[in-house]
């Protein structure tokens, strides 16, 4: 006979028969604190019948949180670190602009903003960690996808060796003549990355809605922000691990397994790097994440008794008893009805736009931040793509952290998570300021900004002195005269020969470079040019990455209060959704714009281009520094402005559900009478 037990109304489905007819549903609108929601489906962990003992120790919010953090790096490795690193050698391996580069950059977002909606919309009521699972499926055969041009493509032709130095003969020049109807077919792999893209897109479309809701579904709500906080900061981890990890792999020659090369070497100018190998890694370590996602069950154990203590703070519009009563959310009829609620939620909208302004601005920073050290303190790429990323990601995860830990710490409810987010923001603006004081003004430059020791004109490469070097403006090598002015190329600076010391090229014979300023008229420099930038005389760097550091750690204290006050103020049947929207604005707003709105406002602070034979301009090589400074703090500031009067709007119009106590002390003495 099949054992029934006795029934608990506290467990029935929510319906108009069936809901207990409490104070608590008159006098709070939605579920009341103090009795488990209608779905708990608390199990074991396993397959099936097949739960065997040693996995049930995983079977909590920890054992989860480690396998959400192991995907959030493994998809930061991926789409943040890897694919940034290795863009600049795809461009050259198969043939692709700029601005195709660009498209696959941007295909990830355009796949996350499709899905995120009905992703978040339907997976709501779904197995969350089995929307991981998929997830991992996804995110590793995209990291396949993008890998496979490598394996399509054939082995790597790199050509004959291009000559830096002033070729008077004129030989040099004869094979880049314009040629514009050559078109090679390696620019079709363009779409197959692209595919990649896609595919990475839709898996990490769950991570960062089901996956954060899952979590706040699982644990108290004083813990809630402590545990997103830890995973938001690993998500960090993943560009800083893939950023070294690429940049390793790009020492390996790119056809390593196949051949070596020894005619080029890493400071070749055709040299590419195995940028592939780490995608091939990535792909298995994320598919092994498959099999501890599918595990879980539907809700960890104790779920029901996390949701029965919590109270609801969803701001007080009538929405939760709406949601509640239409049982929103059921099919897809309810997406328009659902949707609609969350837009005329005007807190949930302050936050968003407020979290999406801060997106367009870190978003900016992590793209250009080390072009900006490179240009305006005179470092180089490989060395301020490094002060970059010390910067940005430890005080990225720092701030994350510390802001869980008080939220946290504090047991701050949701009008004060508000009102911490206000805080943070106006310390990174005054912060932000390090821009106007630590700007340094532009080194001399040959052709640019100084003469050739009298002749030529600005704004003008050649002069009389390398007028027969047939020198190419689209091969920039800087170099340093010895009369501390800077020259666009060895040709430029009419050197005709060089010699190697220790891996440093020095060039003689240099036709436009003056006298040494420093050495008596008596003394003969050993060179006449280094290769490099002049070394730069501007002593801001370490007060600008000082100050930057508090600032990134400042603003990114208020991505996890962010996430906390969203989940905190809607319905708890609307929480992954409204994380769904969050991320469409996100994307919408703030990371899709805000590099190309940075990289407008730094291109309009170039003074020199790069301009083909056949006339097309391409990237810019000299920056007006001061220039670039006040636009990138003129950005900055505006944007900081826009998130504090939205977080200090959505402060004033929040209103908390009335406190009701007493009721929900008596309601909750019902649900233990039930249980009895």
């Amino acid at each position: 006979m099949k054992r029934q037990g006795i029934a608990n109304l506290a467990f029935e489905p929510s319906s108009p028969d069936l809901r207990l007819q409490s104070r608590v549903s008159v006098s709070r609108p939605g579920p009341a604190p103090g009795r488990p929601p209608p779905e708990c489906d608390e199990g074991p962990c396993g397959w099936g019948s097949f739960t065997p003992r040693a996995l049930q120790l995983c079977n909590n919010p920890e054992g989860y949180l480690s396998a959400y953090s192991l995907l959030a790096v493994f998809q930061g490795i991926v789409v943040n670190g890897l694919i940034n690193v290795s863009i600049s050698t795809i461009e050259k391996r198969f043939e692709l602009n700029s601005s195709l580069t660009g498209v696959i950059s941007a295909s990830y977002d355009i796949a996350f903003c499709v899905l995120s909606l009905f992703v978040s919309f339907f997976g709501e009521r779904g197995h969350k960690p089995r929307w991981l699972a998929f997830s991992s499926f996804m995110i590793g055969l995209g990291s396949l996808v993008f890998a496979l041009p490598h394996f399509a493509g054939g082995i790597y032709q790199f050509g004959s060796k291009l000559e830096d130095t002033c070729q008077v003969s004129g030989t040099s020049s004869a094979n880049f003549t314009c040629n514009t109807s050559k078109e090679s077919s390696l620019s079709n792999y363009l779409y197959v990355f692209i595919l990649a893209q896609l595919l990475l897109g839709i898996g990490g479309t769950p991570l960062y809605t089901l996956g954060t809701a899952f979590i706040d579904d699982s644990v108290p709500k004083h813990k809630s922000s402590l545990y997103i906080g830890i995973g938001y900061a690993m998500s960090l981890l993943g560009p800083a691990i893939g950023y070294v990890l690429g940049g390793q792999l790009l020492n390996i020659y790119i056809d390593a397994p196949l051949q070596t090369s020894p005619e080029i070497d890493l400071d070749d100018p055709r040299w590419l790097g195995a940028w592939w190998i780490a995608f091939l890694l990535c792909c298995f370590g994320t598919w092994l994440l498959i099999v501890p996602f599918s595990c879980f069950p539907k809700h960890l154990p104790g779920t029901a008794k996390v949701q029965s203590e919590k109270i609801s703070e969803t701001h007080d519009d009538g929405s939760e008893a709406f949601v509640e009563d239409r049982n929103i959310g059921k099919n897809f009829n309810d997406f328009p009805v659902a949707l609609l609620i969350l837009l005329k939620n005007p807190v949930l909208m302050c936050l968003i736009i407020a979290a999406s302004t801060e997106a367009l601005v870190a978003t900016g920073f992590a793209t250009f931040l080390p072009k900006f050290i490179e240009n305006q303190f005179g470092q180089s790429s490989s060395y301020s793509a490094t002060l970059g990323g010390i910067v940005l990601i430890p005080g990225a995860a720092l701030g994350q952290i510390i802001s869980g830990i008080l939220v946290s710490k504090y047991k701050l409810d949701c009008k004060n998570i508000i009102k911490f987010m206000l805080g943070t923001c106006s310390v990174a603006l005054l912060l932000n300021t390090v821009f106007v004081f630590s700007k340094c003004g532009n080194e001399p430059f040959a052709g640019v900004s100084e003469t050739y020791n009298g002749t030529g004109k600005l704004q003008n490469l050649t002069a009389s002195c390398n007028a027969n070097c047939n020198c190419l403006r689209s091969f920039y090598y800087p170099v340093c005269g010895r009369d501390e002015v800077q020259y666009f190329s060895p040709c430029f600076a009419g050197c005709t020969s060089f010699t190697v010391q220790k891996r440093k090229k020095t060039y003689q014979n240099c036709s436009c470079i003056g006298l040494p300023k420093r050495l008596p008229d008596t003394e003969k420099a050993p060179f006449e040019a280094l290769a490099g930038k002049c070394r730069t005389q501007c002593t801001f760097l370490p007060l600008f990455l000082g100050f930057f550091f508090f600032a990134v750690v400042f603003t990114f204290m208020a991505v996890t209060p962010t996430t906390v006050a969203i989940l905190r103020c809607v319905p708890d049947k609307q929480r992954s959704f409204a994380l769904g929207v969050q991320s469409v604005f996100l994307r919408l707003v703030g990371t899709i714009p805000g590099p190309i709105l940075f990289g407008v406002a730094i291109d309009s602070s170039c003074t020199l281009w790069d301009i083909n034979k056949c006339d097309i301009k391409g990237a810019c090589w000299v920056y007006d520094n001061s220039k670039m400074a006040y636009m990138l703090i003129g950005i900055s500031a505006a944007c900081k402005v826009i998130t504090i009067f939205f977080i200090g709007t959505a402060f004033c119009l929040y209103k908390p559900p009335p406190d009701n106590s007493a009721t929900l002390q008596k309601d909750a003495e019902l649900v233990s009478a039930v249980h009895m």
